[in-house]
């Protein structure tokens, strides 16, 4: 008897052992597994990779103009995954819309910025009006579309609209859908070629150029990342480096604090600068492989980027690391390097808890190097060059070039290429014409929503690093946004925490309830300073990421620089 109890005990066991021939709860039908199959193709031998979950969502999301239920229980089928974790992961991107079987999908989503140098220029009267007109196609407010020098900016579908207009939108929502908007005029490889492109990287793989001499240009230039947190370049090479391989390179092209657009701009303009900068980090830290993480908004600048890699693949100048673009979907905490990375293995973009570092345990528990597309856009320059050419320029005993993103009410906005430490004063009058016709500066936003609001009699403190803090500011990835007295930095400031509130990932309950309830008591008429004061103490305390912890920025600064605005004592 205590022989047959063992046999049968053994055959559950095997049992269990076993991978189940279907998954628990709805079945699968076949025709949603043939369209899936139609569009993705069949499970390679091995099954379909964990990680590319996201691409595979994207392609049925493009293709049906949203995500059927049956299409999601079929993908997760294919890749054996709980159906409940594929619906966790599509529910997380606000570019995913999860439909019902028996839903019809929108036929087109036109989607209109309402982020703040946006609404300085008439987003809000825009939704409205295509809400109003655009009967048969959703129309819906988004965060920063990263077209800020372009204000008010939209989107058809994936297809970009400037300066848009009612009648604009209109036009491209009735055109054809396939007929995308022309690719920008970038410097495509021959002509990267032709101006000594891609010979810094080869010296580089070839042992030609010492790479203990690289990292020393980054480290003497005063290189830092220009992502936001401006951890030195140069150091984070040789962190890196110093860890056991294999090794990993993620690079972050989310840009989506709004204000920000220096990225697209110089990757629309120069795409093989960047890759070049790529290759040189790939090679010297010992990355087998890199990991390209471009924000979802910039059809246009993808498209670019894959014709612009599948042709550097083909005609390779030196031995290439594995490359893949990865697409966002619509997630501004993505940007931060450690959601950026849960995003690209595949799952939802939430931060994790530090230690451990990514630089130790990053994408796929491997050591990784993490960049900031201008980082490594600043690389073939600063080797060719050297370090004192780079660091010869700067004001105020600053060191060193910076990209500014501009919008506002200046007269020209747009990317600027300016000094380190130059005041804002001198960035609008020396770099962007003056002021817009019939404004003058009230205040500005020196970081982007993140990096507080500063007024007008502080407009010559040296825009950089370090030089913001004692204002309880910064200025993070450097997006300007300037105000005139035609504005309200309250208004700003609930602009921001809106966004914030929408953006937060949820993860933690300071940033998750933190945000939601700052904007709701920032919309009284009097702000109950006290109130937001400790909640902002909360937030930037007990928050895991940097979204919770400089969301009250703004706050603390309308109550400091700007009391007669909310009735603050």
């Amino acid at each position: 008897m205590a022989n047959a109890t063992h046999i049968g005990l053994e055959q559950v066991r095997q049992q269990l052992r076993q991978p189940r021939s279907q998954l628990k709860g709805r079945q699968v039908s076949d025709e949603a597994r043939a369209e899936l199959r139609t569009l993705i193709g069949l499970p390679p031998k091995d099954g379909h990779r964990r990680d590319l979950l996201i691409e595979h969502l994207h392609v049925l999301n493009d293709h049906f103009h949203g995500l059927f239920e049956r299409h999601i229980v079929a993908l997760a089928a294919e890749m054996r995954l709980p159906v409940v974790e594929v619906f966790e992961v599509a529910s997380f991107y606000h570019h995913f819309e999860i439909l019902k079987d028996s839903e019809a999908a929108p036929r087109i989503t036109v989607r209109v910025c309402d982020s703040l140098s946006c609404s300085l220029a008439g987003s809000d009267s825009l939704l409205r009006q295509l809400q109003n007109d655009l009967l048969d196609v959703k129309v819906v407010p988004v965060p920063c579309l990263g077209r800020c020098e372009q204000a008010p900016a939209a989107q058809v579908g994936q297809q970009a609209v400037a300066h848009a207009t009612v009648e604009m939108v209109a036009q491209r929502v009735a055109q054809d859908q396939t007929a995308p908007n022309p690719l920008p005029d970038a410097i495509r490889l021959d002509a990267y070629l032709q101006t000594g492109g891609y010979q810094l990287a080869q010296q580089v793989a070839l042992g030609q150029r010492d790479v203990e001499s690289v990292i020393q240009v980054l480290e003497s230039s005063g290189l830092r990342g220009l992502g936001g947190a401006g951890f030195p370049a140069g150091r984070k090479w040789r962190i890196v480096r110093n860890q056991p391989g294999p090794r990993l390179m993620a690079v972050n092209i989310d840009e989506g604090e709004p204000g920000t657009f220096k990225d697209r701009t110089c990757l629309e303009a120069d795409p093989h600068r960047f890759l070049e900068g790529v290759l040189i980090a790939a090679s010297v830290v010992g990355c087998e492989a890199v990991y390209i993480y471009l924000r979802d908004e910039y059809h246009e600048a993808r498209v670019l980027l894959t014709q612009e890699l599948a042709a550097l693949q083909a005609n390779p100048p030196c031995a290439l690391p594995r490359i893949e673009l990865r697409r966002g979907a619509g997630a501004y905490i993505c940007g931060e390097e450690s959601a950026m990375i849960e995003s690209i293995e595949g799952k939802r973009g939430e931060p994790r808890m530090r230690p451990p570092y990514i630089a130790e345990v990053g994408l796929f528990g491997r050591p990784t190097l993490e960049h900031n597309f201008e980082t490594l856009f600043w690389v073939r320059e600063l080797i060719e060059q050297g370090a004192d050419s780079f660091s010869s320029h700067g004001r105020y005993d600053r060191k060193g070039l910076r990209r500014f993103s501009v919008s506002g009410r200046v007269r020209q906005p747009g990317v600027k290429l300016a000094p380190a430490g130059i005041t804002l004063r001198e960035l609008v009058d020396e770099y962007c014409g003056g002021m817009a016709e019939g404004h003058t500066l009230y205040a500005y936003l020196p970081g982007g929503a993140s990096g507080g609001i500063l007024p007008e009699r502080l407009a010559d403190v040296p825009l950089d690093f370090d030089t913001l803090q004692p204002h309880g500011c910064f200025i993070g990835s450097a997006a300007v946004m300037v105000l005139s007295q035609y504005d309200s930095a309250r208004e700003a400031a609930l602009n921001v925490m809106r966004f914030f509130a929408h953006e937060s990932c949820g993860q933690c309950t300071p940033c998750r309830v933190g945000t939601d309830k700052a904007a709701q008591l920032m919309s009284a008429e009097v702000w109950d300073a006290d109130t937001l004061q400790d909640l902002a103490q909360v937030m930037g305390d007990a928050s895991i990421c940097g979204l919770g912890q400089a969301a009250p920025n703004p706050i603390r600064c309308v109550l400091q620089y700007f009391p007669h605005e909310v009735g603050a004592a």
